[in-house]
């Protein structure tokens, strides 16, 4: 028997606000809340067959890059307009040393943590 990839720790300053981003970038719905924690998830909730994400207080602020990212890939748009998108919900463009040549934008969210929006759609 394996182990199954279930939910995702991110370590935040604001977990609403952040959590309020991610859930609207991923159609997430806030499936927990506490004072120092939120996690948010698909309709299906936890255990089903994506990974939530969880929320939680940190008192240290993000220092360089990170080691483990999140890469997104458009549903029902292209790439442009998804970027488009992400951009209107906070994201902002991140230089990690990309050569402009590449299929993906790297964004990071409004905490300053990485992630890629991938040209495919899925």
């Amino acid at each position: 028997m394996a182990c199954r990839f279930t939910e995702l720790v991110v370590d935040c300053r604001d977990p609403r606000a952040l959590a309020a981003f991610w859930a609207a970038v991923l159609d997430y719905r806030v499936l927990s809340s506490e004072e120092d924690e939120v996690e948010i998830g698909p309709e299906a909730g936890f255990g089903g067959p994506v990974p939530t994400l969880v929320f939680g207080r940190a008192s240290e602020p993000k220092t360089g890059k990170l080691r483990l990212h999140i890469d997104v890939s458009p549903t029902d748009r292209d790439q442009d307009d998804e970027l488009q998108r992400l951009l209107d919900l906070g994201a902002r463009p991140a230089d990690v040393g990309q050569t402009g040549e590449e299929s993906w934008h790297v964004l990071q969210d409004p905490e300053g943590n990485e992630f890629c929006l991938l040209r495919t759609r899925v």
